[in-house]
């Protein structure tokens, strides 16, 4: 599988997520937009996230159609002050994929000297 990982400016991504994965079976990719945070780490820990995440739909035959369809509705729904992901969400298709990337993103960031709090409010300030 071919893997890019693309910075983007956050206005460029699809819908309002910090990290966009697309999987192309039939041609063995997997494109990952990244909204640029200004720091290489913490683009890193989205890219590292959202690779772990796809692989792991991939693996257990959750679609990236059905990852959009439920992030896009999530995102239509959320009250502006909710900063919560689509991915916590019990409903959501793929919560246990999601929830393993976010356990090792949380490792990758420790071992990074990444402050978790002050990663997560630079991600909250994107518009």
């Amino acid at each position: 599988m071919n893997i890019s990982v693309t910075v983007v400016p956050h206005y460029d991504q699809r819908y309002d997520t910090c990290g966009d994965w697309q999987l192309d079976v039939e041609n063995h990719r997997l494109d990952i937009k990244v909204s640029d945070l200004g720091n290489w780490r913490y683009n890193f820990l989205v890219a590292f996230h959202e690779a772990i995440e796809a692989v792991l739909c991939l693996d257990r035959e959750i679609t990236t159609e059905m990852v959009d369809k439920f992030d896009i509705e999530y995102e239509a729904k959320r009250d502006v002050d909710d900063m919560s992901e689509p991915g916590d969400s019990p409903d959501a298709p793929y919560k246990r994929e999601h929830f393993f990337a976010t356990s090792l993103e949380r490792l990758m960031a420790a071992e990074l000297r990444v402050d978790w709090r002050e990663y997560e409010d630079e991600i909250n300030k994107l518009e």
